[in-house]
């Protein structure tokens, strides 16, 4: 009898569990398979790969699907067998046996066995159930986001909003957490490690963290004779020159040396005849809050290199230029007319001398350091936001599992310091 049960059970459960193991592929296969190798076989022609990426560009809406349809499949497949071995077994005993074969069956041929096939061979995985997927998706998909938009209700007393956009995944993070792994497996160097952080930093730094400061800038007087703004220019060593007049907060234009040059040609070297207003170009202020994602589209939509950043209430607080943000990319970009400012010098006794202009992250990148720059953007602004004071020279101050030690201080300004490597974890505890 109980044989004969079994036996017209068999072939529902068989078919129901195959479903599932098929969902549970898919679910693994579509969020395992190459991104880049499934654009690149879509440009190539591949439907089933377009059929991916079609999938993963709505991952959210995918994977609610997946698992809803993989539920209503796992539960409807342990119900039939609990009524079927409930009439087989008396009470509780059908219930009780029901739960161990499902339980034994689901985890491994509906789980384990399709996942395992799923990982080891993610894209053709992918590309075989894309069809059944779609229409999983096609079918479970608006009952996934109505489940989605009951979880944002049900949390929304609790002061926990998700946009309808929310990516549970975070792309970036995930992208950042794997060059992180590869790099302590030392699969990744440090300087592409440092590359690849920069490109993803991008969208989350103003220019304000990156810019020359108002103080460093160099500026020419407009009011001065053409001879003696030829010769700051030519001993700056820059290209580009905001020209001021009256005070340096008065930006009338922005002297290119390339601009000059042909003037001076065209004058056939008489510089005092040279029309110093007429060839400058007009200054490009941007707000200090921009960041440098979209700072970087807008040079190069615009073309220009150079840009004058202010702050709210339209006040200059320096200068940015396309090659400040290349340099959070790639580290410092030197040319032959460079000076070489030796702001992070490693001492014998093993401390580092530093001066504290020096950004955080130049510091952090120079010696494979990890000092938080969520607070400030300098080394000493860094000593001053920990302490919450101006300290004095010879004040030595830990925190980070570093030492920081003042050497030089100008009024108001830490101007060097002295900063020992990382201690041992153990020894902050």
């Amino acid at each position: 009898m109980i044989w004969a049960i079994l036996a017209g059970l068999a072939p529902t459960l068989l078919l129901l569990l195959a479903m599932s193991g098929m969902i549970s592929a898919a679910e693994t296969s579509m969020t395992a398979a190459s991104r880049g190798r499934m654009h690149q076989l879509e440009r190539d022609g591949d439907r089933a790969a377009r059929r991916v990426n079609r999938l993963i560009s709505n991952q959210e809406t995918m994977i609610g699907a997946i698992l809803l349809s993989n539920n209503v499949i796992n539960i409807f497949a342990s119900v039939v067998t609990t009524q079927v071995l409930g009439a087989a077994f008396p009470g509780w005993l059908g219930a009780v046996v029901a739960t161990g074969v499902m339980t034994v069956l689901v985890v491994i041929f509906s789980e384990i066995l399709p996942k395992t096939i799923a990982i080891a061979r993610a894209d053709d995985t992918a590309r075989a159930l894309s069809i059944p997927t779609s229409w999983v998706v096609r079918i479970f998909g608006p009952l996934a986001d109505g489940a989605q938009w009951i979880v944002r209700q049900t949390l929304k007393p609790f002061g926990i909003k998700l946009d309808a956009g929310t990516d549970v995944l975070a792309a970036h993070e995930e992208i950042r957490g794997a060059v992180e792994y590869h790099h302590s497996e030392g699969l990744v160097e440090t300087r592409d490690r440092w590359m690849l952080g920069g490109v993803l930093d991008l969208a989350d730094l103003d220019v304000s963290e990156v810019m020359v400061h108002r103080r460093s800038i160099v500026m020419i007087d407009g009011d001065l004779a053409p001879r003696e703004i030829l010769a700051e220019a030519l001993d700056c060593g820059h290209t580009r020159i905001p020209i001021y007049r009256g005070e340096p907060e008065n930006v009338v234009g922005v002297l290119h040396v390339k601009d000059l040059l042909q003037a001076m040609a065209r004058a056939d070297g008489n510089i005092d005849a040279l029309d110093v207003p007429a060839m400058l170009r007009t200054p490009w202020f941007i707000p200090e809050t921009t960041s440098l994602k979209d700072q970087l589209a807008a040079f190069l939509k615009r073309q220009n290199h150079f840009a004058l950043v202010v702050d709210e209430y339209g006040a200059l607080q320096g200068l940015v230029t396309l090659e400040d943000i290349l340099e959070e990319i790639v580290g410092e970009i030197e040319d032959e007319h460079d000076v070489v400012a030796p702001g992070v010098k490693p001492q014998p006794d093993g401390t580092v001398s530093v001066e504290g202009s020096v950004t955080i992250r130049e510091l952090n990148r120079a010696m494979n350091w990890s000092l938080p720059d969520d607070e400030a953007v300098t080394v000493a602004g860094l000593l001053i936001h920990e302490c919450q004071r101006i300290p004095e020279v010879d004040e030595i101050f830990a925190f980070h599992r570093h030492r920081f030690r003042v050497v030089e201080r100008r009024g108001n300004q830490i101007t060097l310091l002295s900063v020992s490597p990382p201690e041992p974890e153990e020894d902050w505890i």
